[in-house]
């Protein structure tokens, strides 16, 4: 039997493993996938020398960069962002890949309209290196918006020339996510307008409060669950090349 999993903390309300379980039970393959919830990733390595039939693994909050030192090589992708969320295990080596490109990119590409030339993006962790990669591939200016002034712009300098001007908003921190569903990004939502596109990669829940206000005011709204399959989708093709 194959074993897969995700390591991360915390992950009671992870998608990842019902995907993959009902995968390998719909299409026969002899395998499963199991949630690994560590808090520190110096347990990383006594997880691997428990768990030596693992053939892969996906990589959450808030591991995504620190699990890097562990790894013996990054491909070019996850090189040039500094994060990584899949780690193929070959016979002597773990190597590091990032498919959130790929599903980021993927899911957002049919929203883009010829005026969506600037996004915010808020947070400044390891999901938004694979944000801000995805837009500079494509072109699109961008600003980090994050809690320290030394890491992007700050929440409360966000006005309404800032909120007018980028017209794609991106949501790459945790707030809102299950079971917090009351928090959101502290932005002035009454300046998003009909020309906005807001992304949240959280998909759980549904509609999060900061995609419930952005389409209040009339803004294109999309979550992270189309990302989280094409991203899974992407790394059971490296573990299986």
């Amino acid at each position: 039997m194959q074993r897969y999993g995700l390591i991360g903390f915390p992950l009671k309300n992870s998608y990842s493993a019902n995907y993959f379980n009902q995968k390998f039970a719909e299409q026969g393959i002899d395998a499963v996938y199991q949630n690994f919830a560590i808090e520190r990733i110096e347990e990383f390595p006594n997880l691997i020398k428990n768990h030596q039939d693992l053939n892969g693994l996906n990589i959450t909050i808030p591991f995504k960069q620190q699990v890097i030192p562990f790894l013996n090589h990054l491909d070019l992708v996850a090189q040039q962002i500094g994060a990584v969320n899949t780690i193929k295990f070959t016979q002597n080596e773990l190597i590091g890949y990032n498919t959130d490109v790929f599903g980021f990119e993927k899911s957002i590409l049919p929203l883009l309209k010829p005026w969506h030339q600037s996004a915010l993006v808020l947070g400044a962790g390891g999901a938004s290196k694979a944000v801000n990669f995805v837009l500079n591939k494509l072109g699109i200016k961008h600003t980090q918006v994050t809690r320290k002034a030394d890491e992007g712009l700050l929440y409360e300098e966000i006005d309404k020339s800032f909120m007018r001007s980028h017209q794609i908003i991106i949501n790459c921190t945790p707030l809102g996510m299950f079971p917090m569903v009351n928090d959101f990004p502290p932005i002035p939502y009454n300046y998003i307008t009909n020309l906005h596109l807001v992304y949240d990669l959280i998909y759980l829940p549904e509609e999060t409060l900061f995609l419930k206000q952005a389409r209040e005011n009339g803004a294109i709204t999309k979550n992270g669950l189309e990302m989280l399959t094409l991203q899974a989708e992407k790394a059971w093709q490296i573990w299986n090349e």
